[in-house]
């Protein structure tokens, strides 16, 4: 996974409530279980004009020249919500999304974010609203945690610290994990001390 520190760049305006996952990619344009292929499904019924097509709709914000390479979303209140499915956050990474803005976020939707590169930044509706309207290039700076525009208005927000630390290390969950073999090791060792009837063994290589 690509390490996120700071990124500056345009941030497309989808500033609707309660966008849910079958919004983001619908059923129909989940033709693997991997993370690949996804991006053209990406906000589907939204982006063309007819189901399963590919007529863009060029009403729609991604459709137009001024958002065409952007990397961050501005999004409204529970962003993400509906079913679980990663596929979401794996079609919004392989379009170039590696932030969504809003006032709040569906918990297993921003949970798969931080476990895929994208940064989930709350932010109150009215700061949202104001960098939209801004419409210039807006910048996540996850190591100060702050989000600010190049007129120098700035905005703190808050991230939990495992989920920072995923996102500026490049880590996916069992990576996390990788980070504490040598407690893991030591947890087994004492263990198997204490309880060696737990153990029948080592596991042949």
């Amino acid at each position: 996974m690509t390490p996120f520190t700071t990124l500056t760049a345009v941030a497309a305006p989808l500033i609707r409530d309660n966008i849910d996952t079958d919004a983001i990619i619908p059923s129909r344009e989940m033709k693997s279980t991997g993370k690949t292929g996804l991006a053209e499904g990406l906000f589907a019924p939204w982006r063309y004009l007819t189901p399963g097509g590919r007529d863009p709709n060029t009403e729609f914000i991604l459709n137009q020249p001024a958002y065409a390479a952007a990397q961050m979303i501005l999004g409204g209140n529970n962003f993400g919500c509906g079913s679980s499915r990663e596929h979401a956050v794996w079609a919004l990474a392989e379009y170039g999304i590696r932030a969504v803005i809003a006032p709040s976020f569906a918990p297993i939707f921003a949970g798969n974010c931080t476990r895929n590169g994208i940064v989930p930044v709350v932010l109150p509706a009215e700061v949202v609203a104001e960098i939209a309207a801004d419409g210039g290039p807006v910048t996540v700076d996850l190591e100060q945690q702050r989000t600010s525009l190049t007129d120098g208005r700035v905005w703190p927000f808050e991230i939990g610290a495992e989920a920072r630390a995923m996102l500026l290390e490049g880590l996916d969950a069992i990576d996390l994990t990788f980070k504490h073999r040598a407690d893991i090791a030591a947890f087994q060792a004492a263990d198997r001390t204490a309880r060696p009837w737990i153990y029948l063994g080592d596991v042949p290589a």
